[in-house]
């Protein structure tokens, strides 16, 4: 099974991850920020995957530390969980539309990093979440895991829906991604490695 546990202990945070790209279940995300929870579990649903995070922050702070970690703790594990990238599609790419929005996000598991992040937040919070901290996440997961990332919000209003349709088509572009494609032998690139 493709699956990968990581502890990660700073000053600042305190991370246990467990992911698994072959199981759906279970799904179980407390990181103390509501609608950081809220998102990861949307990106797991939508990518099929298992994940489990505990995570304990510097919340008294703010939420930056816990949501730059946890994106670095669930990039190391897919890297790992991923192991030789042998048949797997590699690339991905989904639309999600959300009401009024429509977010786009399209990855190719390289092992090259790379994010570009077109998206703007008209609301500075959601919750107790700033919303500069979607760029933040997507960065360390894109940096960690070793993948070029497009985001783009094509079109919407509500703040919320940006987000969602974000973490909904990364979770929907991962799974297209990691997908065993019986039709490619080896790694799928001319270079003979991921």
């Amino acid at each position: 099974m493709r699956q990968a546990s990581i502890e990660r202990h700073t000053a600042e945070t305190k991370i246990n991850l467990k992911v698994n790209l072959d199981c759906q279940e279970p799904v179980s995300i407390q990181t103390g920020i509501g609608f950081f929870d809220h998102m990861l579990t949307l990106f797991a649903r939508h990518g099929r995957l298992s994940l489990e995070v505990i995570a304990e922050g510097d919340l008294w702070v703010d939420s930056h530390h816990t949501v730059e970690d946890v994106g670095i703790v669930l990039g190391q594990a897919l890297r790992e969980a991923l192991g030789d990238k042998m048949g797997i599609n590699r690339y991905g790419t989904s639309f999600v539309p959300m009401d009024e929005t429509l977010g786009m996000a399209s990855l190719d598991l390289s092992g090259r990093s790379y994010l570009v992040f077109d998206c703007d937040f008209t609301n500075p919070r959601l919750g107790n979440f700033d919303t500069e901290l979607v760029e933040e996440f997507f960065q360390s997961l894109a940096f960690n895991l070793q993948m070029n990332l497009h985001l783009k919000i094509l079109h919407g209003k509500n703040n919320h829906h940006k987000s969602e349709s974000l973490f909904k088509a990364t979770g929907r572009a991962l799974r297209e991604a990691i997908t065993i494609n019986p039709d490619i032998h080896g790694v799928n690139s001319t270079k003979g490695l991921l």
